[in-house]
């Protein structure tokens, strides 16, 4: 419930700080006194956009801070979800800058208004005479026939699986179309895959052709070195082996004549060893290596035909080769599954709309179970507000799709006289009928969907006394569930207040100001008897104000 409401620097009010309690509270004000303005100030903490125009001082910022009491809401989810801080007395504040920007918290967190708005709907629900147009809208109908059906858990389990059908549908689609797209272009990746896969992709396989390549392609300049090098090595008379082979020998001699010169003969020895393997691998080299201009040709074959798919891929490397070639393979092989793929996503699809189906058969047959419930009571009630002759047709017929809430269409007509033929409520309904038609829809919601606070912006408008008095027995009745105010011209309803507030005028002479106070007792006689017979008071409207009272 609203326990506190705080307005500074808004339209006519420099400061106002305001309590309110449980059950049922009246706010009452002459025409122009600043009921609106409050009911403004109250919207922006709902979530309603800011408007420069609203700030009293221009160069002052507009704060407006509400505080709800919310132990009984089941709102925590909501907190967790938006990673706000919970607290059973929350505190909303709107703050409105000279600049034009505007913010907004949740218990001191920056918040959107998209969160702000989505947590007002939950907190109160305001309620005007022009907005009984919402009467004529299907869902909100559809919305008063499940309220009493108790279909809630029922539509979450729905509203899942509807969720479920839709992506299901939407994979379904994108499967087909890409079905449609692939065949056209299935043969072309398949031959460009096939043409990829003919080749020894592997990474440095370029590498080791250019290597081969340059060996074979300078087959002669090898075969000459190889040569001289061992001729070098291996020349009898001035060859390297053959002057070591002397050297091996004046060092072994030297060791002999005592332990500081075998170091010298073992490494005279070790590099004897060495050259004479560099000598016999060199001459090994030299009598495999020979021209094959075949195998020349081959070499050079793979590597044109490599360098030809970089060119025709926009490749740079093997590396991006492999990495087209696995992506081809990919859309390759999805085409050629995509016909078992499409049928597991319809037989998917089958599943879930047969699940469903039966969702909404339930639904409906638990609407129909309560729509002559719902009538008896609508009819009987508005009876008692002065529309004994009022009667609704209401009836269900099943659409193909699924919708928001089932495959149910809901025809919701009325006829406020006898004889008369039944109508779309916008059409056939005058604007008194359809404030007390909604009145007693809203008792309905309020009975079965415990909704935190109802606010009524001057519902009575346009009715007699008689009937008031009862619009007000309905509204004090709904305030045994709930918070509920009424903002009222009529001293009947205003008199079925647990509290009264009134909102009024000063004028300093330099400026308008509008303030608000609760009425005690008698300062609350005095008002109804001014509602009742105008400034100046008689002592039948004093006694007529104590009379509604008690």
């Amino acid at each position: 419930m609203l326990s506190n409401l705080s307005i500074k620097n808004y339209a006519l009010i420099d400061q106002l700080k305001v309590k309110f309690g449980s059950g049922f509270t009246i706010i009452t004000g002459e025409t122009g006194a600043g009921k609106s303005i409050l009911l403004g100030g109250l919207s922006l903490v709902l979530g309603k956009r800011a408007d420069l125009g609203s700030l009293k001082e221009k160069d002052a910022k507009c704060v407006i801070e509400a505080e709800f009491l919310i132990a009984n809401y089941k709102l925590q989810s909501f907190f967790k979800t938006h990673d706000l801080d919970y607290d059973d007395a929350t505190i909303i504040r709107r703050e409105i800058l000279p600049s034009g920007k505007s913010r907004a918290f949740i218990n001191d967190t920056p918040i959107n208004l998209a969160v702000l708005s989505e947590l007002g709907n939950q907190l109160i629900d305001v309620h005007s005479q022009h907005q009984t147009m919402q009467l004529a809208n299907s869902n909100f109908q559809m919305r008063v026939i499940d309220a009493l059906a108790q279909n809630k858990e029922l539509l979450e389990q729905y509203n899942k699986g509807l969720t479920t059908y839709r992506q299901t549908s939407k994979e379904l689609s994108e499967l087909l179309e890409f079905q449609s797209n692939s065949n056209k272009e299935h043969d072309y990746n398949s031959f460009l895959l096939k043409e990829l896969q003919e080749n020894s992709l592997v990474a440095g396989i370029q590498e080791e052709l250019e290597t081969q390549y340059e060996q074979l392609s300078n087959i002669e300049s090898i075969l000459e070195q190889l040569s001289k090098a061992n001729q070098l090595l291996s020349d009898e008379q001035v060859g390297v082996m053959t002057m070591l082979s002397e050297l091996k020998q004046v060092s072994s001699r030297l060791s002999g004549y005592g332990k500081a010169y075998q170091p010298l003969n073992e490494r005279v020895q070790s590099v004897f060893i060495e050259l004479e393997d560099v000598s016999n691998e060199l001459q090994t080299l030299h009598e495999s290596a020979e021209a094959n201009p075949q195998e020349l040709a081959k070499v050079s074959g793979q590597l044109q035909v490599l360098f030809d798919l970089q060119k025709k891929h926009n490749a740079t490397s093997i590396t991006e080769l492999i990495e087209i070639r696995d992506v081809l393979a990919q859309k390759v092989n999805a085409s050629e599954n995509i016909e078992t793929d499409i049928a597991n996503k319809e037989e998917a699809l089958q599943e879930i709309e047969g699940k469903l189906n039966k969702q909404c058969e339930l639904l409906s047959a638990q609407r129909r179970s309560v729509i002559p419930k719902l009538k008896e009571h609508l009819e009987k009630n508005l009876a008692t507000l002065g529309m004994p002759n009022s009667s609704f047709k209401i009836e269900l017929n099943q659409a193909e799709i699924f919708k928001s809430n089932g495959k149910d269409e809901l025809i919701f007509q009325f006829s406020a006289n006898r004889g008369t033929a039944h109508g779309d409520l916008k059409k056939v309904a005058s604007g008194g009928e359809l404030s007390r038609i909604m009145l007693t829809i809203k008792a309905i919601l309020a009975k079965f969907e415990h909704l935190p606070t109802m606010m009524f912006d001057e519902i009575d408008t346009g009715v007699s006394g008689e009937i008031s008095n009862r619009m007000g027995d309905i509204m004090h009745f709904m305030s045994k569930h709930m918070q509920v105010f009424s903002i009222t011209h009529l001293p009947q309803v205003a008199s079925k207040g647990d509290s009264h507030f009134k909102v009024f005028k000063t004028d300093d002479g330099v400026a308008t100001h509008t303030q608000m106070k609760k009425l005690n007792d008698d300062e609350r006689v005095v008002e109804l008897a001014e509602m009742l017979g105008g400034k100046d008071i008689t002592d039948s409207a004093l006694a007529h104000a104590k009379q509604l009272l008690n």
